[in-house]
């Protein structure tokens, strides 16, 4: 099957996703009343999808959600732990209860008893930047603490690589590119080579990709996806851990970690994420952080765009804690109501001496 691709020049847009199957042919449509110029162009052919086979590095896909290009780097084997709120309704007046002491030892037992349902692997990927501004996704990318790998966790500072998401196996739609270049990324022609095979040719991870992964393994590395659905809002969290920022003069060691988040509506109903509000234990102390919508923005999830991912950062002066949280959304008619971010565990070591 074919797959076309339609691009628009503008960076403000709003993105619609229709597949249309006619004569063996599947065209991608993405538009939006802010359109003046698209352009549709041909960019591969679709694979059949491999539910019960990995994927290997060098694999192109579109992303079913969110609609971009991407391709796998590495896979991660992840401990899922995912629950639904939908048997037991939220109970009124949701966010003050989240705020009593017993609400939260409650949820510190919660946490400290939950046990993975499962194994499921995730992918390391890279972002195509020609769709990034067409998607409703924060400019994924990843966050590495300096220093701390190297033993020199004085002299740590964060920084990120744009473009590097890490998607399931439902996320993908295999394809073949007929692109000269399948990918826009600084970092798919270091990290990826051509390899004439007896099927073709095939993209390999090289060893520059090799060293790079090896050392940034532990800011890299996805062990735990934990999942939470209340009144089909469905809310994944995803932790990493980024390492240890050592004190001077006196100052507390900083751990930190990146959380990847998305938000879904699963449901027929439209709803606008208005609030955050998260709970941070860390060493028997407690830290509320409240606010508006999320990265700024305060985005609509419907049936056009049923999704909404973003990441973010913390960091405690303990090598351990939770977080747990809630997003109050609203429909269109008015009502409100409070989705259950799912708890999880902020693990880390302490810096080498």
């Amino acid at each position: 099957m074919n797959l076309l691709h339609l691009h628009s020049h503008k960076q403000r847009v709003e993105i619609l996703y229709s597949f249309r199957v006619k004569l063996n042919h599947i065209t991608v449509f993405f538009f939006n009343s802010l359109f003046d110029i698209v352009k549709l162009n041909h960019i591969g052919i679709l694979e059949h999808p491999k539910p019960d086979v990995n994927y290997a590095a060098g694999q192109l896909f579109l992303h079913r959600v969110f609609g971009y290009r991407g391709v796998i780097l590495y896979p991660w084997t992840a401990h899922i732990y995912e629950k639904s709120s939908d048997t037991s309704p939220l109970p009124s007046k949701y966010a003050e209860i989240f705020c009593r002491d017993n609400y939260l030892e409650n949820e510190e037992v919660s946490i400290a008893k939950s046990a993975p349902i499962n194994t499921k692997t995730y992918y390391q990927a890279l972002v195509d930047g020609r769709d990034s501004p067409h998607v409703a996704v924060q400019s994924e990318a990843v966050t590495f603490l300096t220093g701390s790998q190297n033993g020199d966790s004085t002299q740590s500072s964060l920084y990120t690589i744009p473009g590097i998401d890490y998607v399931s196996e439902s996320d993908i739609i295999p394809y073949t590119s007929v692109e000269t270049v399948p990918i826009s990324h600084d970092l798919f022609p270091k990290f990826l080579e051509p390899e004439n095979t007896t099927n073709g040719t095939v993209l390999r991870t090289n060893e520059t990709f090799t060293s790079w992964q090896k050392k940034n393994h532990m800011c890299l590395e996805l062990s735990k996806v934990h999942i939470e659905t209340t009144e089909n809002i469905r809310v994944t969290a995803i932790p990493f851990f980024l390492g240890a920022k050592e004190g001077r003069n006196s100052q507390p060691t900083e751990y930190w970690w990146r959380y990847c988040i998305r938000v879904e509506n699963l449901g027929e109903v439209a709803a606008h994420l208005r609030e955050r509000h998260w709970r941070i234990i860390s060493n028997g102390s407690v830290k509320t952080v409240r606010g508006r919508g999320v990265i700024g923005r305060e985005p609509m999830l419907n049936k056009s765009q049923p999704a909404f991912q973003y990441s973010s950062h913390v960091s405690l002066q303990s090598s351990s804690g939770h977080m747990w949280g809630i997003f109050r959304l609203e429909q269109e008619d008015g009502k409100q109501f409070d989705a259950r971010i799912p708890a999880f565990a902020l693990d880390g070591k302490p810096p080498a001496n």
